[in-house]
């Protein structure tokens, strides 16, 4: 599953080529290139509808990565000198956000991924803004172990980002997620989420290439999101992509298909 997190650097890529980009990712066409093409090939010519629905996908990846690098920076401003990065995949916000002086950034994958990401950071001669290790283990296993090993401080506030991840992950492994980033949350920490919008596994998934992203898709938003992460302990506010692309000056000019609350991206703080 890995290879998807190339295909996200590829659209970031893209991104940072605009004139008016919304972020600057210097790190992400070296990872699109050695990777490859990635994970899913171009949609058949003449099939618009699936030609459409990747232009959406790219450009919600979009807006959730400027949406989650303003609630770092937020973090940041407030105080937070922890950072996890949950299946960080070909993330580079170690290398391009100035961080404070003391920022700790952790990096948890498995070791596939992560033994990739340093091949192009030793490649690229990449030099971290901050203190960056990476965790090398399966979030399905006790991560949070390997996580205090590595020398994360469970009594100190930290941001904690999962960014395209809870949609390849069963309600059940959601919720034992969940709980274990609020056993290591002490107050004032920070979280953003991105869940899958409903009706998008089955939007997507009828006709998606099996080993795609979307094939690998099981778990969407609950129908409050606000609600289910007060019950773990957060006090959470959660977007519409509509919303977040009108604030970044990328407004979404089709109506909308269907109600679009609540919304997908999700930024939660621990009282």
């Amino acid at each position: 599953m890995w290879a998807t997190a190339v295909g996200v650097a590829r659209v970031r890529a893209l991104e940072t080529e605009r004139e008016n980009a919304l972020f600057h990712d210097p790190l992400a066409q070296a990872f699109a290139t050695a990777g490859g093409r990635g994970p899913s090939s171009p949609a058949p010519a003449g099939d618009e509808a699936a030609r459409r629905r990747r232009m959406g996908v790219a450009f919600s990846i979009v807006i959730r990565t400027k949406f989650l690098d303003d609630l770092l920076q937020e973090a940041s401003a407030s105080g937070v000198r922890q950072v996890v990065l949950l299946g960080a995949g070909m993330d580079s916000r170690a290398f391009r956000i100035d961080w404070p002086e003391g920022t700790r950034l952790f990096e948890v994958d498995t070791a596939a991924p992560l033994e990739f990401k340093e091949s192009v950071l030793r490649q690229e001669r990449a030099v971290a803004r901050c203190e960056r290790i990476t965790v090398t283990v399966d979030l399905r296993e006790d991560w949070p172990t390997a996580l205090a090993a590595a020398g994360h401080d469970a009594a100190a506030p930290t941001v904690w980002i999962a960014e395209g991840l809870l949609i390849y992950l069963l309600q059940d492994a959601v919720e034992l997620l969940l709980a274990r980033i609020g056993a290591r949350s002490a107050a004032g920490s920070r979280m953003g989420l991105t869940l899958g919008p409903r009706g998008v596994i089955e939007r997507f998934g009828a006709d998606a290439v099996p080993g795609s992203a979307a094939s690998l898709w099981v778990s969407e938003m609950p129908d409050d999101p606000v609600t289910w992460l007060a019950g773990h302990g957060w006090e959470a506010v959660s977007h519409t992509l509509r919303e977040c692309a009108a604030a970044y000056g990328r407004p979404i000019s089709t109506p909308p298909r269907r109600e679009e609350r609540p919304g997908g991206l999700i930024s939660a703080v621990r009282r």
